[in-house]
């Protein structure tokens, strides 16, 4: 499911899930945390996106791996190793490897928010070796209910600049791509650890 505003007057959010449409109520409130969690204001030079994706485990599960600024790799298949710069708090750095596979091999990134009680994670991007140059992005977990169990609606927004030679839809369509790539690892890591929760024996 994606919103995209490629243009810098903020843009129309279109929200249209691919493979199952989404419950009118259910829409509402992706279009409501998105309203709330996720504006940004591309310049002209930048396109802005986001992604959503519907987790079966609880939030508390799926919160317990984003939050790890220190760890992505728990979830994040393309990265191989981070490097914690300093103390794990708001305006800490990571240096983050890349596999190989993809046109980049170091990201260094800046945690720019961490709230645990609203479960917002921002970071920024402000070196390494990739095309992603002044990208900001903002990850917020929401707690449902799927099929009545305890769920968790988590959506990925992004601001980035267009390289030279590359259109706003190419770019988007790019982090597009990895965003959908982790939230897809973070659902199965999330829903995994839900079922290993449910059955664990009860000592009386």
């Amino acid at each position: 499911m994606v919103g995209r505003s490629s243009n810098g007057g903020g843009g129309l959010w279109r929200l249209a899930d691919e493979m199952n449409p989404p419950e009118v109520g259910s829409r509402a409130m992706e279009a409501e945390c998105v309203r709330r969690f996720h504006r940004h204001e591309p310049k002209e030079n930048q396109c802005s996106s986001s992604v959503v994706k519907h987790i079966k485990a609880p939030v508390h599960l799926v919160w317990s791996l984003v939050r790890r600024f220190d760890q992505p790799e728990r979830y994040k298949p393309f990265v191989s190793r981070c490097i914690l710069q300093g103390d794990f708090a708001v305006g800490c750095l990571r240096e983050v490897n890349i596999k190989s596979g993809l046109p980049a091999t170091t990201s260094t990134e800046r945690l720019e928010q961490l709230d645990d009680n609203e479960h917002i994670l921002s970071i920024k991007i402000v070196g390494g070796d990739h095309r992603l140059q002044n990208y900001s992005s903002v990850v917020t977990a929401h707690p449902e209910v799927i099929d009545g169990r305890p769920g968790t609606l988590v959506i990925e927004s992004f601001v980035v600049d267009v390289p030279e030679g590359n259109t706003k839809d190419d770019t988007c369509f790019f982090v597009e791509a990895l965003i959908k790539c982790n939230l897809k690892s973070l659902a199965v890591i999330s829903e995994r650890l839900a079922v290993q929760e449910l059955t664990e024996p009860i000592n009386i």
